[in-house]
């Protein structure tokens, strides 16, 4: 019995230890790229990154326009390149993001509801992938606007683990 509760704890756990922290994974053998929990020893750094939001993908286009943003999907990737950007600086990868909080603005071509699909069709690249398998505990939130303007649709932040 004991052999066998062991085992459950640990299939439970399936946490990939990474450089002192311990990923917990969803329940019911949950495919959905994000963990349920996240652990960090005390021997880690943390730093909490300032959220992003998008730069520009078609810097022609009028300032602040949809075409001068992009949908969310684009913006997302936008963001994620700027990160990719700043934590070749800190030292760190998307592997040691513990925890990300993603901001959408209601997409006027959605009726205003946030678009989700697009968020998840940028975030799916750079986390749970087979060369990136770490997931972060994650929350995504519908907010009013972003101080960017009408079409900046996406800010996202995170914290990340980095080993000493």
């Amino acid at each position: 019995m004991k052999k066998r509760f062991l085992f459950a704890a640990t299939a439970l756990i399936t946490a990939n230890v990474y450089a002192g922290v311990t990923r917990h994974a969803l329940p019911n053998n949950s495919t959905f790229p994000i963990s349920r929990a996240v652990e960090v020893t005390p021997d880690t750094t943390l730093i909490f990154h300032s959220g992003m939001v998008p730069g520009p993908v078609n810097p022609d286009a009028e300032r602040g326009s949809r075409e001068y943003y992009g949908d969310t999907e684009t913006q997302a990737l936008n963001i994620f390149k700027r990160f990719e950007e700043s934590f070749k600086e800190l030292g760190v990868g998307f592997g040691d993001v513990v925890k990300m909080q993603a901001f959408l603005v209601g997409d006027p071509t959605m009726e205003d509801k946030m678009d989700f699909a697009g968020f998840m069709q940028a975030y799916t690249l750079y986390f749970g992938t087979k060369e990136q398998p770490n997931k972060p505990a994650r929350s995504a939130f519908q907010i009013a606007g972003l101080a960017g303007g009408p079409n900046m649709l996406i800010e996202i932040e995170m914290v990340i683990a980095k080993p000493k």
